[in-house]
């Protein structure tokens, strides 16, 4: 246990940005004082600052061939700048095309010509560079792509996170995969630090627990990144739709009318997600009761405030030879884990899995 925790990353978009900036902007994080942003300062003997990364892959032409810390602020990606990035001696290599890049999205994602250029061997790639985790941060509806880089993880002997709507660590038979191999696995489908999901689920769970009956919801997230631009093709969106869905539903004892998804793409907004929540029900007298929100944030860096835990419950886990999936900190940081439980629950799970009274 202890030294660092060597990351590799496939799609250096704006969660890879807001991840890497945060690395570098929490590096001198005191342990003993409450740091605005972080959940844990220390999470298992690991401090932020153990945090290294030691590969990155996409299909961007503008960063392939850029040092990590340049890539992280080219093409498409609008995160704000917050963090001095320092360089990093990691070069963004070519990573397959595969279905990560739909037809539409050839163009904004600025697509490298496969006859100019080919594709590392990502396997081969981690290998070298030793990594002891790989993140998986595709663009939604990268079935093939996202399986090729946890086949990739697997050959190579490192553990797996997938941040997307693709279901690796939820299906049994990838779980299995990793346990066999003795790898650890986490996900699917990152949360936000404070999101969409989270605020959903906190209020559905608020009003089930008091008493109301829930009628009908709906939430509505409208954002101006790649992301949004990428989602607005319907087929990109099953697994999301049905990772957002569950994530809400699962808390609720009994079937209700439900709309949740993303619904538009708007440029202006750049990073910036809005999203919308309305809640409709009945509670004591049969009387009705609504609830509407709203939220704005930044979209990445609320990402990366939850992977930045992720990456050190994983180490944790590799540090510990706990394989196959991590049902704590996939139930706390996803919206689509192996076990669905209130977040209250799964945030008493992970500190258990800290402490080691808890083996995943």
């Amino acid at each position: 246990m202890g030294g660092k925790i060597r990351v590799a990353i496939a799609g250096v978009g704006n969660c890879a940005s807001a991840l890497i900036q945060g690395v570098y902007y929490y590096q001198n994080a005191k342990e003993d004082e409450f740091v605005p942003g972080l959940m844990h300062v220390n999470f298992g003997g690991y401090h932020i600052r153990d945090i290294e990364f030691v590969a990155a892959f996409d299909v961007d032409k503008t960063k392939i061939g850029k040092d990590l810390s340049e890539a992280i602020f080219a093409g498409r990606n609008c995160v704000p700048k917050f963090a001095d990035v320092p360089k990093l001696g990691v070069k963004v290599l070519p990573g397959p095309i595969l279905d990560g890049v739909a037809p539409h999205m050839r163009e904004p994602f600025n697509v490298y010509d496969p006859e100019e250029m080919e594709p590392v061997n990502v396997a081969d790639v981690l290998k070298d560079v030793n990594a002891d985790v790989l993140i998986n941060y595709c663009p939604v509806g990268s079935y093939h792509a996202s399986r090729y880089y946890a086949e990739a993880a697997l050959e190579a002997g490192c553990a797996f996170i997938n941040a997307i709507p693709e279901f690796i660590a939820s299906d049994k038979e990838w779980a299995l995969k990793f346990e066999k191999r003795g790898l650890p696995v986490a996900g699917d489908d990152i949360k936000s630090q404070v999101g969409a999901t989270i605020l959903h689920r906190t209020l559905v769970n608020l009003l089930v627990e008091r008493g109301v009956k829930v009628e009908e919801t709906y939430q509505l997230n409208i954002g101006g990144d790649t992301d949004f631009l990428n989602m607005t093709v319907e087929e990109r969106l099953k697994t999301k739709r049905i990772s957002k869905t569950e994530a809400v539903t699962s808390l609720i004892p009994y079937e209700v009318p439900t709309k949740i998804g993303p619904s538009d793409y708007i440029p202006f907004l750049g990073n910036t997600k809005i999203c919308y929540i309305w809640i409709k029900g009945r509670k004591f007298g049969d009387m009705p009761i609504t609830i509407e929100a709203k939220l704005t944030v930044q979209d990445g860096p609320n990402s990366g405030g939850v992977m930045i835990d992720v990456i050190r419950a994983v180490k944790l886990a590799l540090d510990r030879g706990v394989a196959g999936p991590l049902i704590s900190i996939s139930a706390y940081a996803f919206k689509h884990p192996p076990v669905q439980v209130p977040d209250y629950v799964a945030r008493q799970w992970v500190e258990e899995f800290i402490a080691g009274k808890r083996e995943r």
